[in-house]
Parts: structure tokens; sequence; C-alpha cells
């Protein structure tokens, strides 16, 4: 199989990438991706040249697109402006990227029958009250709160139309919020583990209390995977491991995990419209697919990403100060 991955270079795309390299030795992955400041071409580093191909280039560029499509068996859209802060900062680039690109693919796998999956998030569902038993099901309405979650449902969507007026062979995921290697330093838990290493404080959004729905991201290449090849088109699949953790929790287990008290952070403004709780029901995928997460254990797979950044500091060094400096502005 030939499959064209769309912001490779990115931290879940380029898991995705070496998951589908290490556990399907026929396949062959070319990556298209533009490399903003999100994407790394350290990420895809040691894979093999006879396997996989880095394309450097914009998924709105649509000649293209269309030529890398025509080569493929199949598309794993994961580009995206994906960081909330900056889509509160300057939306556009998260229209353009999110919205007219994932029309550009659609176009491109339209015209050439090419089997499509596209990477979602939970945001596109709003939030949750912290004392609300439900999570959130495929019958969830959409209510996204920022420009980022709302660039994506409106991505969804676009899917959903090209499958039902064109008959697009497509699936779609949202997943929870994921954690461990390759993830850029502007996201809370590396944030946090390098601040750390550095011998700053550690920083948490208000009183701490907003809950998320964690996953590591090795289960969101398995899940994913696994709906590219058995998922019925047409379908939408929830991706989640059952993994709610309020901020302060995962904060204070980071602290635990590097040797240093609980009490040890100090409160930053909050980020405005900050979204309550996010959690997902993954039942049908667990039941339709049968996939199932091998980090059941958040605490495992957080030790498991605090090692990575200790011993991969050549990876993260060169963006840290550029990152921190765009935080102190916001005093965050």
């Amino acid at each position: 199989m030939r499959i064209l991955v769309t912001g490779g270079a990115g931290f879940i795309g380029s898991n995705f990438v070496h998951h589908v390299l290490k556990e399907r030795p026929e396949a062959r992955v070319c990556v298209l991706d533009k490399l903003t400041y999100a994407g790394n071409r350290a990420s895809l580093e040691g894979l093999d040249p006879e396997r996989f191909d880095l394309v450097v280039g914009d998924i709105c560029d649509e000649p293209l697109v269309d030529r890398l499509v025509a080569a493929s068996d199949a598309v794993v859209h994961f580009a995206a402006e994906s960081h909330n802060d900056n889509s509160l900062t300057d939306p556009s680039p998260f229209i353009r990227t999110n919205i007219v690109g994932t029309a550009v693919i659609l176009e491109a796998v339209r015209r050439h029958g090419v089997r499509l999956h596209h990477v979602s998030t939970d945001e596109v569902y709003g939030d949750l009250e912290l004392d609300d038993p439900t999570r959130f099901t495929t019958d969830t309405p959409y209510r996204p709160s920022s420009p980022y979650s709302a660039s994506k449902a409106s991505s969804d969507h676009l899917v959903r139309a090209w499958v039902r007026s064109f008959g697009v062979e497509a699936t779609i995921s949202n997943c929870s919020n994921n954690y461990g290697p390759f993830q850029h330093v502007e996201k809370f838990i590396p944030r946090q583990i390098t601040n750390l290493l550095d011998g700053e404080i550690a920083k948490l959004y208000g009183t701490g209390e907003n809950v998320r729905d964690w996953i590591h991201t090795e289960d969101h290449s398995s899940a994913v995977l696994a709906i590219l090849e058995r998922g019925q088109s047409g379908r939408t699949y929830l991706i989640g491991a059952d993994g709610e953790k309020s901020n302060r929790e995962v904060l204070q287990l980071i602290l635990e995990l590097m040797g240093r008290e609980p009490d040890s952070f100090e409160h930053v403004a909050d980020r405005p419209g900050h979204d309550l709780r996010y959690a997902i029901d993954p039942s049908l995928l667990r039941e339709e697919l049968g996939w199932r997460p091998r980090y059941t254990d958040f605490r495992e797979g957080l030790a498991a990403t605090i090692r990575w950044y200790e011993e991969n500091e050549a990876w993260w060094r060169p963006m840290k100060d550029a990152t921190e400096a765009k935080y102190r502005e916001v005093g965050q």
C-alpha cells in the first residue's frame, strides 16, 4: 500500500508514519508537510529511504496535491494548524489550512478514487461540565468554541458532504488529547517536562480543574491504522483510552515522576474560553474494529514520555526559547 500522509512531520502525523512503517513492512509512505514551526524533519530521521519520502509543500497547492494523491492508494489527512492559543491570536492560517486545505484534498481523492481518512479532534464537540457523567459520542452535536475547533468542525462537515454528494470513500476520527514523543514544547505536557529539565518552575493554567481525556500517541496511531484498513466508509470513529485527568492531576504526576514536590508550580493566566472537560466514548471503535489501547496506565505512558524528552534534548532544544518568549508576552 502507498499511503500519503499529510502533516506527517508534525507530532501525531510523524508518530503515525513510524507506526505504519514498523507494523506494515509492505507499506510505503509519502509525507506532505509544509514544515511550519510545528513540523520537524528531525521527527522523521532514520526512516528507510526505500519506503519513505518527504515532500515539502502546502496542502493548498492543488497541482502538487493532485500529483501525490494520484500516486497513492490511500491518504491519511493529519495536516492542520492545531494550537488553540495561536488561533486566538490569528485565526486566518486555521481557516486556510484546516478548511481550504481539506477541500483541496477532497477534490483530489474524488478525482482519483483514492481512499481517505480524515483526522479530527474531540474539540469540535465543545466541552462538558466537570460533574457531567456523559461522554462525547458520534451523536453529540457540534459546538466548537475556538477558531481552531470551528475550523476542524468545518473540515469534518466537508468530508461528510463529499462522501454523500460525490461518493468519496472516506472515514473520520475524532480523538482526545494526545501525549508522547515528538510533541512541540508549546503543548501542556512537554512544556512542563522541558521547563523542569531546564530548572524552571512548572506552570498551570488558571485553577487547573479543566479535564482532558489523554491518549498516548502510539495508541492513536494504531487506532487510525485500524480505521484505515477496516473502517466503514462514511463512518466517524471516536478514539479514546479512558484517560480523563485534570490538568492539575497531570502536572502533579509529572512533578512526582521527576522528583519534585507536588505543589512546586505556579498558576498563570487562564486561556480565554478554556473548555472545561473533554471525554470520549470509544465504544464503536472497540466493538466494531476490536481496537484496544496499549497504554491503559497513564502513569506508565507519562513516565515513558518523560524519558523520551530527557533523552532527546537535541530534538526539543532549538524551539524552547522562542516558545517561552511567546508565553511570557501573554503572561503564561
